[in-house]
């Protein structure tokens, strides 16, 4: 049986460094885009929906670009297509970004660098996998965690840093995006897509032969999965759609009556769509149509492996957290210690590079832990 040759550090070190441009993206969004909404005229309440795009296109992107990645070969390999992509997509809204007129059209921007980033990074997680022999793929997920650590830090600084070491102005007029902010996003946009295109060009994939090869391998060495073995009933998809479904609407009808807050609607019609996609999904096990993008999605979210389910209380409230953080520090800061809510003054952009700096500190010791 055929095994993964092993790679050297340097190469390792090439297939991770894309991760590096990733984060810089991410970490200039989370760290920037409150105060980019707040300086386009949104108020504090109209943040976290503007910022919804973030989970949402990764609920939406995520498994699509999985899925379809597992299933790509071309001359430009597997993984390495979505590389380029969204990199380069990528690279023009955090180029755009700090350029946008308007508070909608900064919002749409966000969608699109959202969904961008999530098409290259999906892959680079599997790619690990890919590439990598079983007992190298801890020192890969350390690789990538250490691009993730100085990419976040130096991002979420870089418009302090900006200030500070290279007396870039820090401040605009009103509706404007201060300089710092602006040039961070230009270089994030620049760093993103060279670093990507590293990994891109100085990384070759293994074939399609060579990956069923080796995956037939490692399949041979794994226990069997006896609850991915076993098929969930299309029955078991109908009654899981009708309970979903009362529920979205009863949650719906509920925050229509009783007048709560408009962003639950998210919660309620999530809910009917979950339903529908259950419901779909057994019509489509029904007429023996499984193998179909849609309905392998649907199969994996009900066959994730143990580890997974024990990780989803722990996901949920991590990332609870973390939004909450990204949406209101900027604000909580700049009005509470700068005492300053107005986003063309110097005591606001002086808290939110501030702000910045925590961010950094915040992942220097996020990946120091792992």
């Amino acid at each position: 049986m055929k095994q993964k040759p092993q790679l050297s550090f340097w190469q390792i070190w090439n297939m991770c460094f894309g991760f590096l441009g990733i984060q810089f993206g991410f970490a200039l969004q989370n760290s920037n885009i409150s105060r980019i909404f707040q300086s386009l005229g949104a108020e504090i309440d109209e943040i976290p929906i503007l910022f919804v795009a973030a989970p949402l296109t990764g609920l939406l992107v995520q498994p699509i670009v999985g899925y379809m990645s597992d299933r790509t070969w071309n001359s430009f390999g597997r993984r390495r297509p979505f590389f380029f992509a969204g990199a380069l997509l990528a690279a023009i809204t955090l180029l755009y970004m700090p350029n946008s007129p308007y508070l909608w059209i900064a919002a749409g921007t966000l969608w699109i660098m959202d969904a961008s980033i999530n098409i290259a990074m999906e892959p680079f997680r599997a790619f690990v996998g890919d590439m990598l022999p079983e007992k190298q793929r801890p020192l890969g997920y350390t690789m990538q965690s250490f691009f993730i650590g100085v990419g976040s830090v130096a991002a979420s600084a870089l418009p302090w840093m900006m200030t500070n070491w290279w007396d870039v102005s820090n401040t605009a007029e009103v509706g404007g995006i201060p300089d710092s902010v602006a040039y961070a996003f230009y270089a994030g946009g620049i760093v993103l897509f060279l670093s990507v295109m590293w990994t891109v060009f100085s990384t070759k994939e293994y074939s399609p032969q060579q990956i069923k090869a080796f995956e037939a391998a490692e399949k041979s060495n794994r226990p069997v999965d006896r609850e991915r073995a076993v098929r969930r009933s299309s029955g078991k998809y109908r009654k899981g759609a009708v309970l979903w479904g009362v529920l979205g609407v009863i949650f719906t009808a509920a925050i229509y009556l009783e007048g709560w807050e408009a962003e639950l609607y998210m919660l309620s019609i999530g809910g009917i769509v979950f339903a529908l996609m259950q419901f779909i999904a057994g019509v489509l096990q029904d007429n023996a149509r499984t193998e179909n993008g849609f309905y392998r999605i649907i199969d994996d979210l009900f066959h994730m492996p143990k580890g997974m389910k024990q990780l989803i209380p722990v996901q949920f409230f991590a990332w609870f957290a973390l939004f909450s953080m990204w949406i209101y520090t900027t604000p909580a800061v700049t009005g509470f210690h700068y005492g300053s809510s107005d986003p063309s003054s110097v005591a606001y952009n002086e808290g939110a590079n501030w702000v910045g700096v925590l961010f950094a500190a915040y992942n220097l010791f996020a990946a120091l832990a792992a």
